[in-house]
């Protein structure tokens, strides 16, 4: 039973509100885009998406204390968005192979297509 809608546009709704995702789908796709919200996470995904490198090369690349670089490291990890390898005493960063973390990524360069002059060059 579908509840009726306070305005009837003379189309059958049903079928969307039948494949209406569930509350809790959005929840996760807005946690993982909250990750990605802040310009300083987003910009050290993309490096990571690109390469494996260690907290003091990351900010370096993206003109960031390592503390900083650290505390961004930390949320993408959590998120499952980056892993990371300890060698010797190094501790190296990448993009976790997910499907979901190559979906984004790729988002992300057709965002760039789109949005970025500069990549159209």
């Amino acid at each position: 039973m579908y509840p009726s809608l306070p305005h009837d546009h003379g189309e059958p709704f049903e079928k969307e509100v039948g494949n209406f995702p569930p509350l809790s789908s959005f929840t996760t796709l807005s946690e993982i885009f909250k990750q990605l919200g802040d310009e300083s996470r987003l910009r050290i995904f993309w490096l990571l998406c690109h390469c494996e490198e260690c907290v003091i090369n990351i900010s370096s690349m993206v003109d960031m204390s390592s503390p900083a670089v650290s505390h961004h490291l930390k949320m993408l990890k959590a998120g499952g968005l980056i892993v990371s390898v300890r060698r010797g005493k190094e501790v190296y960063y990448k993009a976790a192979d997910t499907e979901k973390t190559r979906l984004l990524h790729s988002t992300i360069e057709a965002m760039m297509e789109i949005a970025c002059p500069w990549h159209r060059q």
